[in-house]
C-alpha cells in the first residue's frame, strides 16, 4: 500500500466530510453515511467512513463525487482546506 510521504493525511475532505455528517439534522452516522454511498453504487463501510475522516485513507474521485451529492455541495468545497 502506498504510504503518503508528505504528511499524516492521505485526504483533504476527510475532516470536512465529518463535520458535514455531524451538522446534519439529525445527525448522521458513519453507518448511515455508508449506506447512502452504497445507493450510490460505492461499496464502503462504516470502517471505511472512519479511515476517511481520520485522513488515514485516500478518497477517490468518484467518491468525492458522490460525498458531494450527499452533502448536496460541489466538490471544491470538499476540497477546500480548513482552517
Amino acid at each position: 500500500m502506498f504510504k503518503n510521504k508528505a504528511g499524516e493525511h492521505n485526504n483533504i475532505c476527510g475532516a470536512h466530510i465529518a463535520d458535514l455528517r455531524k451538522k446534519q439534522v439529525p445527525k448522521m452516522s458513519q453507518r448511515i453515511l455508508a449506506e447512502k454511498m452504497q445507493l450510490y453504487g460505492i461499496d464502503l463501510d462504516k470502517n471505511a467512513i472512519q479511515r476517511i475522516e481520520s485522513g488515514a485513507r485516500f478518497v477517490t474521485d468518484i467518491e468525492l463525487l458522490c460525498f458531494s451529492g450527499i452533502f448536496g455541495i460541489s466538490c471544491d468545497e470538499l476540497l477546500k482546506r480548513q482552517e
